[in-house]
């Protein structure tokens, strides 16, 4: 059995090809709905308003490994949040927040002034993440996962401007300063 990790150095960056086989691997460990490989080579290459993020581990004495991963679409001044995954043992570490910061920053820096996302009515962990992030709940489409037609909630934050960007970034250094996995209370947007 492994142990648990507790902590873990983290870089986030651009995917690449080589980096499907982990990708797929986390995708069909976190959904009962696995996007297949080539929708990822699709996002990679052919998309261009997809922006495709790892998580990637790094440490002294072995070969970086992708444990995150994070797809978002550019649709005009929106930034639809696709997917977001950790690898199950790297969960609640913090690493979908990193993700979602850098994905949220850059959207920011291309002009996307909100955000939206589908999540499992039932998911309550991961709505717990968005609400940190002041998103909040616009709307349900109703039997929307096809494997057991749970409803999705649409959450959606908005705006995304300049005061947004600012509190992603410090939220971004706090969370590297004193390697921390989840938001400090008094850092939570929704306070």
């Amino acid at each position: 059995m492994n142990e648990p990790v507790k902590s873990v150095n983290v870089r986030i960056r651009r995917m690449q090809l080589d980096d499907l086989p982990q990708v797929v691997e986390i995708d069909r460990s976190s959904f009962s709905l696995p996007w297949p490989t080539n929708a990822y080579r699709f996002e990679l290459l052919e998309n261009p308003n997809s922006l495709v993020y790892v998580a990637e581990r790094i440490a002294p004495s072995a070969e970086p490994i992708v444990i995150g991963l994070c797809v978002i679409w550019l649709i005009l001044d929106e930034v639809h949040v696709a997917t977001l995954a950790t690898h199950p043992d790297y969960r609640r570490l913090g690493i979908a927040r990193r993700l979602l910061i850098q994905a949220l920053l850059d959207s920011i820096q291309r002009g996307c002034t909100s955000a939206t996302l589908e999540v499992r009515a039932g998911n309550q962990a991961a709505q717990a993440l968005y609400q940190e992030f002041g998103f909040e709940v616009a709307g349900r489409r109703p039997k929307y996962y096809q494997d057991n037609l749970e409803d999705a909630l649409i959450m959606t934050v908005s705006p995304l401007g300049t005061a947004y960007q600012t509190w992603l970034m410090d939220i971004s250094a706090k969370l590297d300063q004193y390697h921390l996995n989840e938001l400090p209370h008094t850092l939570r947007s929704t306070d």
